[in-house]
């Protein structure tokens, strides 16, 4: 990243949010960075994306790689293998982004497209192996590759446990929930799913048990042992570090989950800082959504600041 390059628009995040815009801004002829972290996207263990039309199974490498090459054939478009650390306002209105070694670069506006970062929990042997593959945090993502198994739900909601038995059942039919010890109205919850053909178990969650990622069984501390499958596990999210340091420095907006608010233009509460993805939204992830909302947040950005 050159000190003195300026851009029209500099991306932080190489997903689909981030290309998506920047393939978009590059055909309405702005000068785009693209700022991308050396370390493995949070997709990186996923065998395919899916949902994105004439891309459906093609690996989250496999899809960065193409959308380079598409973004090269119109040569305005750099990528920056980098760590963005801090943006700041620059004295002629655009901003300065600062990388982890020091160098900098300018830019007219801004995109976050950075992502969110899942939090695995801590102490649960065997997780890593399986995240992505047979632990899924969302069935509408990769609920066919895992059809026809026996699953479990992970919740700490008594309502949410209860949707174990239907909510899921176009993938598994044999669905049950694991709450930790002493979930509020677990004897209800319990009751009501068994009366489903399902059930309720209450324990803490210390090993799963696997072939390769593949699950076969679920350990409890108590030493109970859960043939499954598949686990449904939606782990708390995060933003990535830069994004929390902007909360802060720029003030930039965010809800009580901590996920940053915008307008329908997708630009935050500082003037030409955009956001996009799943940074900005807890119901709403998935490879689509993120496009999406990439190809509006390019739009607006163009109209708001033209040639």
């Amino acid at each position: 990243m050159n000190p003195l390059a300026q851009y029209d628009t500099v991306i932080v995040g190489g997903g689909p949010a981030g290309l998506t815009a920047a393939l978009a801004l590059t055909r309405y002829r702005h000068r785009t960075l693209v700022v991308e972290s050396a370390a493995p996207p949070r997709n990186h263990a996923s065998r395919g994306v899916h949902g994105l039309i004439g891309l459906e199974g093609a690996t989250p490498a496999e899809v960065r790689a193409r959308a380079w090459r598409e973004l090269d054939a119109y040569g305005l478009a750099e990528l920056c293998a980098a760590t963005v650390e801090d943006v700041t306002r620059a004295e002629d209105g655009g901003f300065r982004l600062t990388r982890d070694d020091g160098t900098t670069a300018w830019g007219r506006t801004v995109l976050l497209a950075t992502g969110v970062v899942d939090v695995h929990p801590a102490g649960v042997e065997g997780f890593a192996d399986c995240w992505g593959r047979s632990v899924i945090h969302c069935p509408f993502c990769v609920g066919w590759e895992n059809a026809d198994r026996t699953w479990a739900l992970v919740a700490d909601d008594p309502a949410y446990a209860a949707t174990a038995a239907k909510a899921f059942s176009a993938w598994s039919a044999d669905v049950i929930a694991i709450a930790p010890p002493g979930m509020d109205r677990a004897a209800q919850t319990r009751q009501a799913l068994r009366a489903a053909g399902s059930d309720l178990v209450e324990g803490e969650i210390v090993r799963l048990h696997h072939r390769d990622g593949d699950l076969h069984t679920v350990e409890l501390a108590d030493g109970t042992l859960l043939k499954r499958q598949t686990l449904l596990w939606s782990p708390p999210q995060q933003q990535v570090p830069l994004v929390t340091r902007l909360t802060t420095t720029l003030g930039l907006a965010h809800d009580a989950d901590g996920f940053l608010t915008v307008g329908p233009d997708k630009q935050t509460n500082v003037p030409g800082l955009y956001a996009a993805g799943d940074l900005t939204t807890q119901w709403e992830q998935g490879a689509m959504n993120a496009a999406g909302a990439g190809a509006a947040a390019a739009d607006a950005i163009h109209f708001a600041h033209p040639h």
